[in-house]
């Protein structure tokens, strides 16, 4: 079982468009994949159409392998199940460092999904916190959604720096660029310009700016599901195709 994280320290940045897109697109591959909408806000879930969990409202998301088990959900799509967010999920940092071995303690969580599936794919929220670190951890890969701008260039550089101090594997880091515009010239300058300084963190793969992504909300579904012939579709599916030869 492989862990993948969907995480950017900058929000706006189409973090969750990412995560709900990938996890079809490996579904729709053939693997067996289980979507963790760890954002409090709920976005993943809202997606899938998939209500707030009720039953992983304190620390027993960490301790309770059946509770954690228990919440998880199917999905309409073959494969792809979906353990979803409540607004507790809010207080995560406090309950984490109120445990022993907090830095490792959302890896052992997972460790129950172990068997079932081949990705466990995760929706983080936007900051860099207690919980983020777990998931460094715990993930084989980070999936990073960069809109080639100034200051998600500035905070994406904080991302490898945090992984630097920290002594993280920066390996992990699979960035790629978001919701980018080719008639801008900002977004070209910015985007050469990563990727000349971060040559081994970035793919080759851009997600444009689209309405079609925009349009998720509206449908409640994955962009391949009502638009499957768009730019953005074959983005996201180069991109798993790019976090698999990474893992």
């Amino acid at each position: 079982m492989k862990i993948v994280a969907c995480y950017s320290n900058k929000g706006g940045v189409g973090k969750t468009a990412t995560s709900v897109n990938l996890a079809h697109a490996l579904a729709r591959a053939g693997r067996r994949v289980l979507l963790c909408d760890l954002d409090p806000q709920g976005a993943s879930g809202f997606y899938f159409r998939v209500k707030p969990s009720k039953k992983l409202g304190d620390d027993r998301f960490f301790t309770d392998v059946k509770r954690f088990t228990d919440a998880i959900r199917g999905s309409d799509f073959d494969g792809l199940d979906i353990l979803p967010a409540n607004m507790s999920f809010r207080d995560f940092d406090i309950f984490l460092s109120r445990m022993k071995n907090s830095r490792s303690r959302l890896k052992k969580a997972l460790k129950a999904a172990q068997g079932d599936y081949d990705v466990v794919l995760l929706d983080c929220p936007p900051n860099i916190s207690a919980l983020s670190e777990n998931v460094f951890r715990a993930s084989d890969a980070v999936v990073v959604p960069v809109i080639p701008t100034t200051l998600s260039e500035r905070t994406f550089e904080q991302l490898v720096d945090f992984f630097r101090d920290e002594k993280l594997p920066r390996k992990k880091i699979v960035a790629f660029f978001s919701m980018a515009q080719a008639t801008k010239k900002l977004h070209a300058e910015t985007a050469e310009r990563l990727r000349k300084a971060h040559p081994k963190r970035f793919v080759d793969v851009t997600v444009p700016f689209s309405t079609e992504v925009e349009k998720m909300g509206v449908h409640r579904a994955p962009v391949a599901t009502f638009a499957k012939s768009s730019p953005a579709t074959e983005a996201y599916d180069a991109l798993w195709r790019a976090v698999a030869e990474r893992l």
